[in-house]
């Protein structure tokens, strides 16, 4: 994106990949829920989600990502790149040994079909860039250029970024149904065994054509790859310690701390990792949709911050170990500055003051809660914000100036998320729901499957979730997806809070425009401002660390990545040592 990458011309492997690890053996990991359908790249369907990454087990993009440095993309499927000074098209060569797993060759006919596929009928996540592609063409017998209708610097990663599908095995068909067909892709996997909603099996196919690629010099060990699902983390829990499963990843500090005493472990026969991260934070917590009335005052949403007891929580779930989540791009250098807003940052956001919410400009900070139960100066403050805002308790129950009643549901997945326990949030939403009564405010908690939950969140039908939106040190045309207002109506965004910001939207246009790192960075600190001092979410803890636990015989390199624990790294780089 800016300058010049990492890694010189003619490199041996990516630094965080030992190029000298075994091949060989297996892996078995654990997911919460079930699945239904082994296409990824499509709203339906509750997908098997190692298939889905950018250059996922399954399907490859013509570009690689480093997970060590951000904006970075390397050349996989594509032999070489090119692009434009002014960044308004790029041309890409197919490797002419890239094959497809059933020996076939890729051609520009199948990244074509797959571009503009994605790009209509399939996810929400891949239309905003394709809606940006002025035209398509085949320049030569292995060449594609695509010519860009809009000034956005990073158009040409993303171009290098999307899933190439076998043409082929979807033709005749409706590409946007969800299904259970094992898809023909080039990477190094091949769906083997599928047992649907409890397991899928991948198999390292060894005739994939990229193995001698230096990209690729130390990745994709093992022989096979198993995700088991289970219906909640403590059968998870249980399987790992009888066995089972190969790897934990411990979200709890304190049970990393205290739990970790069976024979396995005592035994040498599991070991403890922790994997050091400098991405951001991310967002994670309950989330407000202002698609509801109720939430569409900033001061409702102030007032039910306010009201949400962060130390105690913390206390009682992490022996406040872990620090809190206090703005997107917490832990990393895109985070906005505590205080005003200052230089390049204030420029950007002063156009746009008049709409923008207290804060955002001025400076805004979490409210810090208390050592009990009860926060009564926090019930103090938001009781005030409520009552501005023309919500009043009336015979114990907060109701506004026409006698309706602050009514609204907690959604939640009975089968956890990728960062909390099922257990977890529920303990976190019943000591904040006791601390709502005291307000007058009883919410409906209602626990979800993880088929409806997804369905239920892609169409926005809930009040308030559990949230988590990881955020890279990349932040660019997703965040379109993430915040922009075409999510408040279009299904599958991430934009559950139904925000509609054009100040929002304005920092993401500077980010995708800047020519050096420095304004990048200032876009993105303003948009962080906006973000936070919106409220639409009332935040957690974070970890800057991820904690594995593993069988012995797994390892890992020497050298871990600027990401740390992200997709890529484990199992990718991983490798049995026995």
């Amino acid at each position: 994106m800016y300058g010049e990458p990492a890694l010189p011309e003619g490199f041996s492997a990516l630094p965080y990949a030992n190029p000298e690890a075994p091949k060989g053996g297996a892996i078995r990991l654990a997911e919460p829920g079930g699945f239904d359908s082994l296409k990824p790249w499509v709203l339906k369907g509750n997908p098997v989600w190692p298939i889905l990454f950018e250059n996922g087990l399954v399907a490859e993009t013509l570009m690689l990502r480093s997970i060590d440095e951000p904006f970075s993309l390397y050349g996989l499927l594509a032999e070489t790149v090119e692009t434009s000074p002014d960044r308004s098209w790029v041309e890409f060569t197919l490797r002419p040994e890239a094959r497809f797993s059933d020996g076939s060759p890729v051609t520009v006919e199948d990244v074509m079909w797959s571009y503009e596929t994605l790009g209509t009928q399939g996810h929400p996540r891949y239309h905003g860039a394709w809606s940006k592609v002025a035209s398509m063409e085949q320049t030569g017998e292995r060449t594609i250029r695509f010519t860009f209708n809009a000034n956005d610097r990073e158009l040409p990663l993303l171009m290098g970024l999307r899933p190439i599908l076998k043409k082929a095995q979807w033709d005749g068909q409706d590409f946007s149904d969800s299904g259970l067909e094992p898809p023909i892709g080039s990477a190094p996997y091949v769906v083997d065994r599928v047992d649907p909603g409890r397991s899928v099996t991948f198999r390292r196919d060894p005739d994939y054509w990229g193995k001698d690629l230096p990209v690729n010099a130390g990745r994709n060990n093992f022989d096979t790859i198993r995700y088991d699902y289970f219906g909640d983390s403590n059968a998870m829990f249980e399987a790992f310690k009888a066995g089972e499963v190969d790897v934990w990843r411990e979200l709890s500090p304190q049970k990393w701390a205290t739990e970790f005493n069976f024979p396995a472990a005592t035994s040498g026969d599991v070991v403890k990792s922790e994997i050091p991260n400098g991405r951001p934070s991310g967002i994670m917590g309950l989330v407000m949709n202002t698609r509801n009335p109720i939430f569409t005052d900033w001061r409702v949403r102030q007032a039910m911050i306010e009201a949400f007891n962060f130390q105690f929580i913390n206390n009682t779930l992490n022996g406040g170990a872990e620090p809190r989540i206090t703005s997107y791009f917490a832990n990393s250098p895109l985070a906005f500055q505590p205080g005003e807003a200052q230089d390049a940052v204030r420029e950007l956001l002063e156009p746009f003051a008049a709409d923008l919410p207290p804060g955002t400009i001025e400076g805004y900070s979490l409210p810090e809660g208390g050592d009990q139960a009860l926060d009564r100066r926090g019930i103090r403050t938001a009781m005030k914000l409520f009552e501005e805002a023309g919500w009043t308790v009336q015979d114990g129950q907060m109701k506004n100036a026409q006698g309706q009643p602050f009514a609204f549901e907690i959604l939640l997945n009975q089968s956890g998320t990728s960062m909390r326990t099922a257990a977890e949030t529920r303990q976190i939403v019943d000591i904040y729901t006791q601390a709502l009564r005291t307000l007058g405010i009883t919410p409906t908690v209602t626990q979800l499957d993880s088929a409806q939950y997804v369905q239920r969140t892609n169409n926005y039908q809930f009040d308030m979730t559990w949230y988590e939106r990881a955020l890279s040190l990349s932040p660019g045309n997703e965040q379109l997806l993430y915040w922009g207002s075409e999510g408040v109506t279009e299904p599958g965004s991430r934009n559950w809070m139904g925000m509609s910001s054009p100040a929002a939207e304005a920092m993401i246009e500077a980010m995708l425009n800047a020519t050096d790192a420095d304004a990048f960075t200032a876009a993105v600190r303003a948009l962080d401002r906006i973000l936070t001092a919106g409220r639409y979410v009332i935040p957690v803890s974070y970890s800057p660390v991820s904690r594995l636990a593993h069988r012995k015989e797994l390892t890992y390199p020497e050298t871990v990545p600027l990401y740390g624990d992200w997709p890529g790294f484990m199992p990718e780089v991983w490798w049995r040592s026995e």
